[in-house]
C-alpha cells in the first residue's frame, strides 16, 4: 500500500468513511492526508508512521464493534421470563374471577375493591388498583386475559418482568385515578382494560425513544399514534366500555414508557427485576388488604 508520496495504509469508495478514519488519526495526532484514486479514497501517512496508524484504526474498529454489541444487546435481547409474566398475569386474572364470580352476583368482592369514583375522590385510593382484578362477566375476562398475554409479555420484553409489571399496573391505577376525578357523578368501574391500553402506551413511548438511540425496534412517531389511535378505537370504544378509563390508561402508560426509555439506557438486571415482580405483586395484596379492612 505504499503511495509515491506516502503509505495508503486504507482506502475505501466511501469518502464518509475516509473522513471517519482521518477524524480518527487526528485525535491520535498522525499526520494524515485524503487522496483520491481509482480504487476509492486513500488514508496517505508517512512510512514512519504507518504501523502506529494502523493500530490507531484497529482499535477504533474494535470499540464500534463493542459499541455495536452493547446497542443488539440493550434493545434486542428479550429478558428471561417476559412472555412467562404475561401467561402468569392473565391465568391471576381467571383465577380471581373463579372466586369474585361476575358482577351480576353482586358479591363483596365488587363493593369493597370497584373503583367507585366518590369513593377514590374520597381517598380510598386502593380501589385504583383492586379494580384491576375485577371483570364485569366472562367474555370481558377473557379479552383482558388473551390481551395480557401479548401487551404485558410485550412490555417485559422491553423493559423487563419486574419493572414492566410496575409500570403496567401504575398505569392502570393512574388511569383509574383520573377517570375518578373526570367524572363529576357516581361511576364505577372494573376491569384490567385501563392497565391493558396503559402497557400500549407504554410500548409506544419506548418505541419512540428506541429509535432516538437507533434501536431497531423502534418505530416513527406518527406511526406510533395511528397504532396507539387504532387500538384505542378498535378495542376500548364498545358500547359497555369505559372509553375515557381507557384513554387516561393510555395517556399514562406513555407518560411512564417516555419516562422509563429516558432514565434507562436498558433494563435493570433479572436480580432486581424479581424484586420489583414480587413488590408489585405485594403492592395489589396490600391493596386488597386496604379494601378489606
Amino acid at each position: 500500500m505504499e503511495d509515491l508520496q506516502g503509505a495508503a495504509v486504507r482506502v475505501t469508495p466511501e469518502r464518509e468513511r475516509a473522513d471517519e478514519w482521518a477524524v480518527v488519526l487526528a485525535a491520535t495526532g498522525i499526520p494524515h492526508r485524503l487522496r483520491r484514486r481509482p480504487d476509492g479514497w486513500a488514508l496517505i501517512v508517512a512510512p514512519l508512521d504507518a504501523h502506529a496508524a494502523l493500530d490507531a484504526l484497529d482499535g477504533y474498529d474494535r470499540e464500534r464493534q463493542d459499541e455495536r454489541a452493547d446497542t443488539v444487546a440493550a434493545v434486542a435481547t428479550p429478558v428471561a421470563g417476559a412472555t412467562a409474566l404475561g401467561v402468569a398475569v392473565a391465568l391471576l386474572l381467571i383465577g380471581f374471577f373463579a372466586v369474585t364470580g361476575p358482577r351480576t352476583r353482586h358479591s363483596a368482592w365488587f363493593a369493597r375493591g370497584s373503583a367507585a369514583t366518590d369513593r377514590i375522590v374520597a381517598g380510598e385510593w386502593w380501589r385504583t388498583v383492586t379494580a384491576l382484578t375485577l371483570h364485569a362477566d366472562a367474555s370481558h375476562l377473557l379479552g383482558n386475559a388473551a390481551a395480557s398475554v401479548v401487551l404485558v409479555g410485550a412490555v417485559s420484553r422491553e423493559l423487563g418482568p419486574g419493572l414492566g409489571l410496575w409500570l403496567v399496573l401504575l398505569a392502570g391505577a393512574g388511569g383509574n385515578a383520573l377517570t375518578a376525578v373526570a367524572h363529576s357523578a357516581h361511576h364505577a368501574s372494573v376491569g384490567a382494560s385501563t392497565a391493558i391500553f396503559g402497557a400500549i402506551g407504554i410500548l409506544a413511548t419506548t418505541r419512540v425513544v428506541a429509535r432516538g438511540r437507533g434501536g431497531r425496534a423502534a418505530r416513527k412517531p406518527w406511526v406510533v399514534l395511528a397504532a396507539c389511535l387504532a387500538l384505542l378505537a378498535l378495542l376500548g370504544t364498545s358500547p359497555d366500555a369505559d372509553i375515557l378509563a381507557h384513554l387516561f390508561g393510555l395517556l399514562v402508560g406513555g407518560v411512564l414508557g417516555l419516562a422509563a426509555g429516558l432514565a434507562l439506557p436498558r433494563a435493570p438486571r433479572p436480580s432486581v427485576q424479581w424484586m420489583l415482580a414480587l413488590a408489585g405483586l405485594g403492592a395489589l395484596v396490600a391493596s386488597w388488604l386496604c379494601a378489606s379492612s
